[in-house]
């Protein structure tokens, strides 16, 4: 008779939940090291410095090989040595920031905006992964919906801030990432997608993000046909921005 007793009272089974459970714990202190190789540690609020990054949680550096050959190590444990462009109301930890300046440029709440490569991102084959449909001549809008390229562009104050242009397709996701604006007090922006409403009825586009006369600060890209990572950063966040300070009314309370 084969007996499932290995020592004493302690059995297979109860070896195999224990390894379980060893495991399992093992894996959490693993994704949790991983979690943290962006962003730890952290910034104390009311002081401005770095907090310690200990020993159990933030894991040692490993570099990443890019897809341009380039490598690149995390964490690096390195602060954002960047100036808050904003005043503090108090010195508690949480505290209200107000942006100084302009607050749709000022990079504080929710037109904050982080560092990245000021280069295109690339598709597998090379080609810059968001273009304009003039560019990406495969891709374009679908037969039985009608192009919102010739829309009028009506901002928050329900004027005319200009006309649609083009449409900025991501070659990797197939799917419209800005409409290309050509504003009414000349020059052309970006526009990302998840802040345009298209009314194709009315033959008009409209941003809430902003009014008709804060499109004119967006920023620009360098080049007519390209936009670089950091570029995009840059245009999200003003966008974000204007949700919250772009008419003094909505940085106050509901109530």
């Amino acid at each position: 008779m084969v007996h499932a007793s290995s020592i004493g009272h302690l059995d297979v089974a109860q070896f195999a939940i224990w390894a379980f459970w060893l495991f399992f714990a093992c894996l959490v202190w693993y994704l949790r090291q991983e979690d943290r190789r962006e962003g730890y540690p952290l910034v104390n609020d009311a002081t401005g410095k770095m907090k310690d990054r200990g020993f159990l949680y933030i894991p040692e550096a490993k570099t990443f090989r890019m897809p341009d050959g380039s490598n690149v190590q995390a964490p690096t444990c390195k602060g954002d040595d960047r100036p808050v462009n904003g005043t503090q109301f108090d010195t508690f930890p949480g505290a209200p920031i107000e942006p100084n300046g302009n607050p749709l440029a000022a990079g504080v709440g929710p037109g904050s905006w982080n560092v990245r490569p000021d280069v295109t991102a690339k598709t597998l084959e090379g080609q810059n992964l968001v273009a304009p449909l003039r560019v990406a001549t495969h891709f374009a809008v679908p037969a039985q919906q009608k192009s919102p390229v010739g829309f009028k562009v009506i901002g928050a104050d329900g004027k005319s801030a200009g006309t649609v242009k083009d449409l900025w397709v991501d070659r990797g996701e197939s799917q419209v990432r800005y409409f290309e604006l050509a504003l009414d007090a000349g020059g052309v922006i970006l526009a990302p997608v998840c802040f345009v409403d298209v009314y194709r009825g009315k033959k008009i586009v409209k941003i809430n993000a902003l009014t008709s006369s804060q499109f004119a600060g967006v920023p620009k890209t360098r080049t007519s046909d390209s936009v670089t990572m950091q570029e995009e950063e840059k245009i999200a966040a003003y966008f974000g921005a204007g949700t919250l300070y772009a008419t003094p009314d909505r940085a106050e309370p509901f109530l």
